[in-house]
This record gives structure tokens, sequence and C-alpha cells, in this order.
């Protein structure tokens, strides 16, 4: 039925048009008595194979919903309702800003793609710290970036700004230095100078809060292979909880749709082959002692299994999200499920039982 209505209707506006009418009856449905709670009945990953216990936390499955989609902190807990296993928020910065000029989000369903060049539109990260507050059941990532505006050089105390606003509220807080949207951002990726960055916003998180609280950063999929290694080492020698990889791609190679030209982004399919390079290099450099999300042209149960395969602890998505519709994370959790209970016959078959 999605695929009819995407068909008919949704492909024929604008995309952050479709964006924002869709969270309008997120916002409904939320408003409604008890509608959540028959929701995450329907979709939530209930089978306790998918169980994930990472980064001090007990994820209900390894599907999340990447940052992107819910920006601003308006809608994780109907999203989580609807089968992720856990939501991230953000890109938030530490200064409410516009983005870029519209349009700036495109569909590419001939590639099952997207092209973005929102530039962190959000409104700062007070206004995501006061929807964050209060008790709630989704499990919530924190993505936090540069406003614009500021400076390279005074890029550290911007992050330490939002920091301080939202880590005591976050689950995990994970460092954005690979969006291609935001002018120098990708800069701050080169080792000598994540380095200080990320001291800068572990001891901002130790000040806002007593609490641990789980510290990733996301790469981007067009580091070359050199600088992956490099940034592996450095979140093992700082001892980070984990990285996300990949953010969007800068890269056009193989697209046909009549958006591939537009700047910006791209996500979905097109992404799938780097982003599975990228995991598999990270763990063979950082082995087991670092936790390993990986996102990119996640599409299907199969992909997720690839990825879980290859050495990620956990798998998000955005764009299946999109060219799926609403019923998509339920069914990745179902075959998903699957999936892990036939591993589980065969090694116990093999008398290899997985740990």
């Amino acid at each position: 039925m999605y695929r009819l209505i995407f068909a008919l209707i949704l492909r024929r506006l604008p995309a952050e048009t479709v964006h924002r009418l869709s969270f309008r009856a997120l916002r409904l449905l939320a408003a409604v008595p008890g509608a959540l709670t028959l929701v995450r009945r329907r979709y939530g990953p209930r089978d306790p194979v998918l169980r994930v216990r990472a980064l001090g936390l007990d994820f209900p499955g390894p599907l999340g919903l990447a940052a992107g989609f819910d920006k601003d902190a308006e809608a994780y807990e109907a999203l989580g309702a609807f089968g992720f296993g856990f939501v991230e928020i953000g890109t938030v910065t530490a200064r409410a800003q516009p983005g870029n000029p519209r349009p700036r989000l495109f569909r590419l369903p001939k590639d099952r793609a997207l092209i973005n060049r929102m530039g962190f539109n959000n409104d700062g990260a007070r206004a995501a710290a006061d929807r964050l507050k209060g008790r709630r059941r989704a499990i919530v990532g924190v993505n936090i970036g540069k406003t614009k505006v500021v400076p390279e050089a005074e890029a550290a105390a911007d992050y330490v700004e939002s920091t301080e606003r939202l880590a005591a509220l976050a689950d995990y807080l994970v460092v954005n230095v690979s969006s291609p949207n935001t002018p120098g951002l990708r800069n701050l990726q080169a080792v000598e100078h994540l380095r200080p960055l990320l001291e800068q916003v572990r001891q901002a998180a130790r000040r806002a809060t007593p609490r641990h609280v789980p510290l990733l950063v996301k790469i981007a999929p067009d580091l070359a292979d050199a600088d992956v290694d490099a940034v592996a080492d450095l979140a093992l020698d700082l001892g980070l909880d984990g990285i996300i990889a990949t953010n969007t791609t800068i890269s056009r190679t193989g697209l046909t749709d009549a958006h591939a030209d537009e700047t910006g982004g791209l996500s979905g399919a097109p992404l799938k082959a780097r982003s599975l390079e990228v995991i598999r290099r990270l763990r063979e450099r950082a082995g087991d002692r670092i936790v390993l999300i990986s996102v990119g042209g996640i599409e299907t149960a199969d992909d997720a299994w690839e990825r879980l395969q290859a050495g990620a602890t956990l798998v998000q998505a955005y764009t299946g999200l999109i060219y799926g519709g609403p019923s998509w994370p339920r069914r990745i959790n179902r075959d998903l499920a699957a999936r892990l209970r036939a591993e589980d016959r065969t090694a116990a078959t093999e008398g290899d039982p997985r740990p």
C-alpha cells in the first residue's frame, strides 16, 4: 500500500513537504492517549533474539534511525514505537540556524537514494534539550555539529556548548564532523583537529553529568583508507566508545536519476558498497575494542545482516525508511530475527553456539 501511495502521491510532492507532513502525523499520533503503546505492540522489536547489549545500554533491536530525520527531537518516541531500537536525533548545533535555501532535499528513486544539502537546519541545542527532558521509553542518541557561522578555529567551543546542554539528556553522544553541507566541517576529521575536539567534548560531558555518556564520532565514506585507519587508531587511543560509519557521500558514481547533479550529501543504495568496506576496515583495525555502528545503503535484512557479520554491533538507516514506509522497520526486524535464529540453529548443530 505504501509503495502505491508513494508512486501516486508522495513522489509528486516536494521531499521536504512530505517530511513535514510526516512529522505532523507523528505528533498527532503521539497526542492520542495510548496510541503509541498500541503501535509499539504491533511494530516494535519484541523478539528477544534481536536484543543487543552495547554502549552500556540494552537495545531492543540492532536497527536504529540515523540522524537527519528527527533533527529537533520532535518525534523520537513515535519513531521508536514504529520499530527502531534506538533513534539518533540531530544534527543539533549550539545555535539555532535555518539551514540552506530550499529546495535542499531530493529523491532519486531510480537510484534508491536521496541527496540533501539541508545545512544542519535546527532549533538549536537549548530547544532540543527542552524536548528531551522527562521520562521516555526510546533510546535516544544525540548527534551534535558545528554552527555554520562559527569559524573553524572556534569549532571546539561550539561543540562544547552543545555538549553542556545535551550530554545529561543523551543515552549516547555523537560528534558529527562528516557532513558535506557545512563549509570546513570535514576538515575536522583530520586527526590533528579531531583529537583536541573530542577531548574537549568528553571533558564537557563529564562536567555536565556524573553518568558516563558514551561518546562516538561519525565519519565520512569519502575518507581515504589511511585516514579511516587513523581515526580508528585515534578512537582507541582516546578510549572513545564507538564510531559511526558512514555519513553521506559527495560521490556521484553510477547515478542515473535526473537529480544526480544536485549538490549535497548522497545517501541510500549507492553508498552500500563503500559503507560496508569502511566497517570491515574499522573492525580489522580496531578488533572488538570499540562499538561500530554501520549506516549507509541498508535496505533489507540481508543488508543489515551483512553489516553485523562484517563487524558492526548496531546498524542505522534513513533512506530505507523513506522508500520503505512506516512498516519498513518491522519487516527488517522480522527478517533479521529469522536470520539470527537460523544462525543459532546452525551453530548449535555444528556444536559451536554463539556466545
